[in-house]
């Protein structure tokens, strides 16, 4: 049947022509109505007798809003007054405006009231407290509408400046955390054009109407266009409501329509004719809709979805029509991840223990027993039902059970790419350039783009696979889709240069075996899927390696040259994490070199990326803004992670007034390349973002705190001339200090870099470069301590055996450094320590180095 085929029902006796509004209660028994006369009605639900009327009210009600025992009705003299249901009286007056109120809104506990107008601060009234009242004052323009979100943390205002502000209402003084634009239209104050923010259930989105007589969906998470309603209505929508459970949408227009459309596929599911329709209200439980007109009239609409789709309405809370839903594309690995270092509760399935098990013999402290009480003085406290059970009943079934505790898994991810934001994604970003896509419906768009253009040029094409994943090199760019339907999973590989006609080449992976990391080198391709494979392919598509790692799920990829280290999930551990664990093999020679080992890791922390140094060192940035590399990997049961960067203690942050994250993208050139996200974003968006780098910083001390400068008073000479010396001093001390951290800095770094040259040197056919870098690497390390050393012969003799424990530090074979070290001493006056440092080039010299003991 044509969803426009509907019977029209007949209005009831409401309120006098003008705007009328209408609201259910939050139990469904009462719809509330309140119109230009001085009458508020309440309609009980299945019946048609006449409604409860309150004649204490104002007149010119234009604005309505029920919470589960009391509701608000705001007036056209800017009064707004507060109601009870249960005794349909009038309670107090909540607040009032000098200019006129266009809309309020109610928190979802009824405890606060939103009133929004032609003045430009908006009001959070107390309900239960008048005198309590937060105000929002941080938009430019009177507001039209005002709506909570169903958690009642965020406060939404439609401006008449076409701009949609979203509140925090968190903390004591509400915030501004987003402006919303491009998406409503500039209208005036008095405007029955309905630009309200309307929340989804699931609380994840709003719904609002567009210039262009759309309704389009807005995500919370990133504030981001998502699905929309299109093609529906030719004129002004006035009204929009979604169903309790968010599956079907309803609005209306001035064009007469009245549409309901299913959320899931956007597509009209019915059409009713009703002219001048200016509110809407679902019925919180049955198949029931309301809607008011500016003739005053009241529509109850029973059964007004028809038997084909009411279907919808009994199902549990639908999802919001986001066009990449997070929550559809969990794959199939993932497992709930800790939140703030805490390990998410998990719902399982309660288990019945065995037989004969310790459990049974021990009595496990399950909720069961937490009721067994002891009666051990003959009081009678206990009765039979809270008696300990025993092994089993009569009926052979066991009365405890024992809890099941799920594992957490860490998630599988694809390193340099983001999720989906709106339409558009980075599947790949590093320093060769970035790959992104956008999502228009029956296609992808992909562009590819390059820092340097003299290397490549750009370019674009149009994807009908949907990739989702990439990878860029010098040499080519890798791409992978999902399975979709009967089609399977797919990679496609696009060299940069070639000398044939055609080399780009596609291989489809195995029926329903999904990729969930890949890695491209100048050598090979990496794949990991679902299935707990590690595939790997030649540049140009032979199937090379097929094997099953030990630890799974699978979680990402790496490669550099013949290397690949891979990931997974390990062993579970005491709170029901598992460890992560990589894997390091040279895939051309057949080699491991680190089997199974763990991924250093804070407890909570997750691992954000993993790639590849520029030498060829692995690097990992997890959660808590920490990047570390990889030493003596090359040696099995050698390897150790070592931090060279914490985030967290970068001198911009000393001062705790600026917040920011940083989305790794490579260590190159002995730095950290990033993006800095402000606003708290986790992940870049678009336009493309400028990339940033960072100096190496080995976390040995705190950050710096910034110095507070002294106030004096101009025309103190004396003070000033007091405080002079003691200024001077500590500016002194601290140049002295900032200089000594620079050095021991210096120190460490020079010592982790000399570490991983001189693997390198050991595990591969080295070249006179290489070992010609290394001595000078282990000579600037010795000049590193010299500048140590004439540092605390500055200090005084008391830093002697400091030091001379520099001076042992030295790497120097032929003594030339140990002689330059004597000659720092003496230049200090410092001949105990002169001698002593003579002493140990003695031994040195000799063979007799202090570590043989």
């Amino acid at each position: 049947m044509d969803p426009t085929a509907a019977l029209r029902i007949q209005p009831r006796a409401g309120h006098t022509s003008g705007t009328t509004r209408c609201a259910y209660t939050a139990d469904g028994s009462r719809l509330v109505t309140a119109g230009s006369n001085n009458l508020i009605r309440m309609y009980k639900t299945g019946s048609d007798g006449e409604p409860t009327n309150i004649d204490d009210c104002q007149e010119n009600n234009i604005a309505l809003a029920a919470a589960s025992s009391t509701f608000v009705v705001a007036a056209e003299d800017g009064t707004v007054s507060l109601y009870n249901i249960a005794d349909a009286s009038f309670d107090k007056f909540v607040t009032r405006s000098t200019l006129p109120v266009r809309d309020v809104a109610m928190s979802p506990d009824g405890k606060y009231v939103a009133v929004a107008g032609d003045e430009l601060s908006v009001k959070v009234v107390d309900t239960e407290d008048i005198t309590q009242v937060r105000y929002l004052r941080e938009h430019a323009r009177a507001t039209r509408g005002v709506s909570f979100d169903p958690a009642g943390r965020l406060l939404t205002l439609s401006g008449t400046d076409g701009i949609i502000y979203v509140y925090s209402l968190t903390s004591e003084s509400p915030e501004l955390i987003r402006k919303v634009d491009g998406v409503i239209a500039a209208i005036d104050g008095d405007s029955d054009v309905s630009t309200k923010a309307v929340w989804h259930p699931d609380g994840r989105a709003f719904a609002a109407v567009t210039a262009t007589k759309d309704i389009q969906v807005v995500s919370k998470n990133d504030w981001e266009k998502q699905r929309v309603f299109a093609n529906g209505h030719l004129s002004d929508i006035t009204a929009l409501a979604w169903s309790p459970n968010g599956a079907l949408l309803a609005s209306a227009s001035k064009d007469g329509k009245l549409l309901v459309w299913e959320t899931k596929t956007q597509s009209v599911v019915a059409r009713y004719d009703y002219s001048n329709v200016v509110d809407l209200a679902w019925h919180p439980t049955r198949n029931i809709a309301s809607f008011t007109t500016t003739d005053g009239e009241v529509y109850i609409h029973t059964d007004f979805v028809n038997d084909q789709f009411a279907s919808l309405l009994r199902l549990p809370k639908q999802p919001a029509p986001f066009i990449h839903d997070p929550l559809a594309e969990t794959s199939a690995n993932r497992r709930p991840a800790p939140v703030n270092g805490k390990r998410q509760e998990i719902p399982s399935r309660p288990r019945r223990e065995s037989l004969g098990s310790l459990d049974s013999f021990l009595g496990g402290a399950d909720g069961e027993d937490d009721d067994f009480v002891v009666d051990d003085d003959g009081a009678g406290y206990t009765t039979a039902g809270l008696k300990r059970g025993h092994e089993g009943d009569e009926n052979g079934e066991h009365t405890r059970k024992r809890q099941h505790i799920e594992p957490i898994y860490h998630e599988a991810f694809q390193p340099g790419s983001t999720p989906w934001r709106g339409n558009r994604k980075y599947l790949c970003l590093n320093l060769i350039g970035f790959v992104w896509t956008i999502d228009q419906d029956s296609h992808h768009t992909v562009t590819v783009e390059f820092y340097d253009h003299d290397f490549q040029r750009d370019f674009h094409f149009t994807d009908t696979f949907l990739y989702d994943k990439a990878c860029l090199n010098e040499h080519g760019t890798l791409f992978s889709c999902p399975p979709k339907g009967d089609k399977p999973a797919t990679i496609f590989y696009r060299p940069h240069e070639t000398w044939t006609q055609r080399s780009d080449w596609r291989t489809e992976l195995p029926a329903g075996e999904a990729i969930t990391a890949m890695s491209l080198s100048e050598s090979f391709i990496t794949v990991t899927t679902n299935a707990n494979y590690v595939r790997v392919f030649t540049l140009f598509g032979m199937p090379y390696r097929v094997y099953r790692p030990k630890s799974s799920p699978m979680v990402t990829c790496a490669s550099y040259r013949d290397y690949v280290l891979t990931m997974g999930n390990g062993p579970v551990g005491a709170d029901g994490s598992a460890r992560l664990l990589y894997t390091i093999e040279n895939v051309k020679r057949d080699e491991i070199c680190q089997n199974e080992d763990t991924v250093a890791l804070p407890e909570g922390a997750t691992v954000k990326s993993v790639f590849f140094s520029d030498s060829g060192d692995p690097c990992i940035y997890d959660s808590t803004g920490t990047l570390l590399t990889l030493l003596h990997w090359r040696k099995p049961s050698r390897a150790c992670w070592v931090p060279l960067l914490d985030t967290k203690l970068l001198s911009r942050l000393a001062s705790g007034r600026k917040s920011e994250n940083y989305y790794p993208v490579a260590v190159a050139d002995d730095k950290f390349h990033c993006i800095i996200l402000k606003g708290g974003d986790q992940y870049p968006y678009f336009p493309r973002p400028l990339l940033s780098e960072f100096d190496f910083s080995i976390p040995i001390a705190s950050a710096p705190k910034p110095k507070e400068k002294k106030r004096r008073n101009p025309d103190d000479e004396d003070a000033e001339m007091e405080d002079s010396p003691s200024d001077e001093d500590d500016d002194g001390d601290d140049s002295a200090a900032a200089e000594l951290r620079k050095l021991e800095q210096a120190y460490m770094l020079k010592g982790v870099q000399a570490a991983q040259l001189r693997d390198l040197i050991d595990g591969t056919s080295s070249t006179h470069t290489q070992r010609s870098a290394l001595s000078r690497l282990e000579l600037e390390i010795d000049k590193t301590l010299l500048q140590l050393l004439a540092g605390e012969c500055r200090e005084g003799e008391e830093r002697g055996m400091r030091a001379l424990e520099m001076v042992q530090l030295m790497r120097d074979r032929t003594g030339r450094m140990f002689e330059a070290a004597g000659k720092v001493a003496d230049r200090y006056g410092r001949t105990i320590l002169g001698d002593k440092i003579r002493e140990v080039a003695e031994r040195k010299a000799e063979g007799r180095d202090e570590d043989d003991f």
